[in-house]
């Protein structure tokens, strides 16, 4: 899943230049006007990535607390279930 959120982000960031390049070498306005728009743009594109890092830091820490719970869960399942055999065990030899 790294792999795919990293390719996609490089996607993002490669359009993004392309995009870039391809304003300034089109560019209907004048050159000030051009780096306005282009700040402009790369301040909306970095925010973005942000956001989206964000995000994705805020799944990643969601999905680490749902793995300790199962992990917590399965270890006091598994406690439990030793128990029981150790006390059918004595039982047995006592007997």
């Amino acid at each position: 899943m790294a792999d795919n959120v990293g390719s996609k982000v490089s996607y993002f960031l490669v359009g993004l230049g392309v995009g870039a390049l391809l304003g300034v070498l089109f560019a209907p306005k004048s050159g000030e006007d051009t780096r306005e728009y282009l700040t402009k743009r790369a301040d909306e594109g970095r925010e973005f990535a942000q956001k989206k890092a964000k995000e994705l830091r805020d799944r990643a820490d969601d999905l680490i607390e749902r793995g300790k719970d199962v992990a917590t869960r399965k270890r006091d399942s598994i406690a439990a279930a030793v128990d029981a055999g150790r006390e059918a065990f004595l039982r047995e030899t006592k007997s």
